[in-house]
């Protein structure tokens, strides 16, 4: 390679160089901020973890179950299906066993290592209980060891929870 053509790649190095640092300052003259930036809309947003519980605990349970299937509950318990058994007697597997859950003290289980948090809550798995940690696990109850990601769906979680009520020795009444 002569230095002629040593001289071109180089060139070429060089002018992408700058052209990559003058755009942006070029693009700062133009869009030029000035000396503070002002935000358009400014949205304060309530404190904490609270609001999160309670507007998921507002939600109407009748009209939310009156979407939900008991078929479709059991097609959508099969992502349950790799750490959860349902079947009455059924052992524990990577979580607890899911027979009865329905109004069951959260962390029960004598036989299952519930997390701390789970094991601390002190709650029953209610509707809206339910609901709530079926959208997002890791938000409702924080800390605990469940890796599921949730249900977005409101007819899915709907359904599973239909579809937990149904698989007990007593289902429990829809409110």
């Amino acid at each position: 390679m002569n230095s002629f053509e040593i001289n071109k790649v180089i060139a070429a190095i060089l002018v992408t160089i700058l052209v990559v640092f003058g755009i942006g300052k070029i693009s700062d003259i133009i869009f030029d901020k000035g000396k503070e930036s002002i935000v358009a809309y400014k949205v304060e947003a309530p404190e904490g973890e609270a609001v999160q519980a309670s507007s998921e605990a507002s939600v109407d349970m009748s009209a939310l179950l009156a979407m939900g299937d008991i078929a479709h509950g059991e097609k959508v318990y099969k992502k349950c299906k790799a750490c959860h058994s349902i079947k009455q007697g059924g052992g524990n597997k990577i979580g607890p066993a899911l027979w009865n859950v329905i109004f069951r003290p959260i962390g029960s289980i004598t036989d299952y290592k519930y997390s701390k948090a789970l094991s601390s809550y002190g709650k029953e798995w209610t509707w809206e209980e339910m609901n709530g940690f079926l959208i997002k696990p890791s938000k409702w109850i924080p800390n605990n060891k469940m890796g599921f990601a949730g249900l977005k769906s409101e007819k899915d979680r709907a359904s599973v929870i239909l579809y937990l009520n149904q698989n007990s020795d007593d289902p429990k009444p829809l409110p």
